[in-house]
């Protein structure tokens, strides 16, 4: 008989182990020694930054993608245009973690000599936390930003069947020391990460977050999956909800589907799709600004702390404890994770040991 695992169960593993481990499988599958190393390392910063709907939990679909062939190691990019500001590129199914990585240094690079640099990025593979890329930038004194779009989940406002994906922004900006101003959000109330976890759980869904095939709220996590996966309506509402202000979400939704795919000629809107193996091929857009083309860089970083520290200052409201700034609570639970070691549920661990087990890689222990 199968053991049942207590959904609301967590484990805790040492961040260098659960890096070796997730770099050892993606070896195991064939990806390179360098690609895998950044995939494994970005794919931990999201469950060590609190972020598990882009974690290990995810896992699996890419190393499904990889053994079906649709997510491919040792990929050179095509390079379609090249300025020295701006490239783009068809990543001929890459694995989009490690090429985003290797993309953000290239804007980065030509930031340094030319004060901006940007990149659009066709058919690739989904590239993890937005934020991980932005932050680069930020340590590098530069303002980043990054979008990528993803399968068709989100509906438009008044509509019933999707038609954008979750389509994330990310900004970041340096203050002094480590200070950083580091937003990361889905165009969407919820990204499909949060809706997959309700489900693991067994959870309804709260109201406002997504719409079933007839455009009505539905709060049944399973059949919602089910109908995106097969393209049979309903799907996430674009943030701002039902209401009047979903507008902002969904034509912030479109303006990451015109920087990443049509900028690149890729796939966009309902044309991005999700299979039962794997995760769409996806765009990507990349940028960084060298913050002294505007001010001086330690000016700016100064004033960028006065206001950390003043949003970080205000009267939480009654009943609450602190105000944060973005990026704040992520980067506080990544320090505590480090030390104790970072937190998977139950069910996602037994799944990654299994996979280890399957390709001979030896899992580390719990902490």
């Amino acid at each position: 008989m199968e053991e049942r695992i207590d959904a609301s169960a967590t484990v805790r593993i040492a961040r260098a182990g659960l890096e070796e481990l997730c770099s050892r499988i993606f070896r195991a599958l064939g990806i390179p020694g360098e690609e895998a190393q950044d995939s494994a390392r970005i794919l931990v910063a999201a469950d060590a930054r609190g972020i598990p709907s882009h974690g290990l939990a995810h896992l699996a679909r890419y190393t499904a993608g990889i053994k079906a062939g649709l997510i491919k190691g040792g990929i050179i990019p095509q390079v379609l245009r090249e300025t020295p500001l701006c490239r783009v590129l068809d990543a001929g199914g890459a694995m989009g973690m490690s090429l985003s990585r290797k993309s953000m240094d290239w804007v980065i690079a030509a930031a340094a000599g030319h004060g901006l640099g940007v990149s659009s990025i066709r058919n690739s593979n989904h590239f993890g936390i937005a934020g991980y890329y932005t932050e680069m930038a930020a340590r590098a004194g530069c303002i980043g930003i990054a979008l990528t779009n993803t399968a068709a989940l989100g509906v438009p406002t008044n509509a019933r069947t999707p038609m954008f994906g979750t389509n994330p922004i990310a900004f970041a900006a340096p203050g002094l020391g480590s200070d950083i101003f580091s937003l990361d959000m889905a165009t969407t109330t919820v990204t499909r990460g949060r809706v997959e976890i309700a489900e693991r759980e067994g959870r309804k869904l709260p109201p406002g977050w997504a719409v079933g095939r007839n455009g009505r709220a539905t709060d049944d996590p399973v059949s919602l999956l089910e109908d995106l996966l097969y393209l049979r309506g309903g799907g996430l509402l674009p943030l701002g909800g039902e209401g009047a202000a979903g507008y902002k979400g969904y034509g912030l939704a479109v303006m990451v589907d015109i920087l990443c795919a049509l900028c690149s000629g890729g796939d966009f809107g309902a044309g991005v799709r999700d299979s039962a193996v794997t995760s769409a091929r996806v765009c990507h857009f990349f940028m960084a600004l060298r913050i002294d083309m505007f001010r001086d860089t330690e000016a700016f970083k100064t004033d960028m702390s006065r206001m950390l520290a003043a949003i970080a200052a205000l009267p939480p409201a009654e009943g609450k404890e602190r105000v944060y700034y973005a990026g704040q609570r992520a980067r506080e639970t990544e320090a505590r994770n480090n030390r104790l070691g970072i937190p998977l549920e139950a069910r996602v661990w037994e799944r990654v040991k299994a996979e280890a087990r399957e390709l001979g890689v030896e899992t580390p222990e719990e902490s």
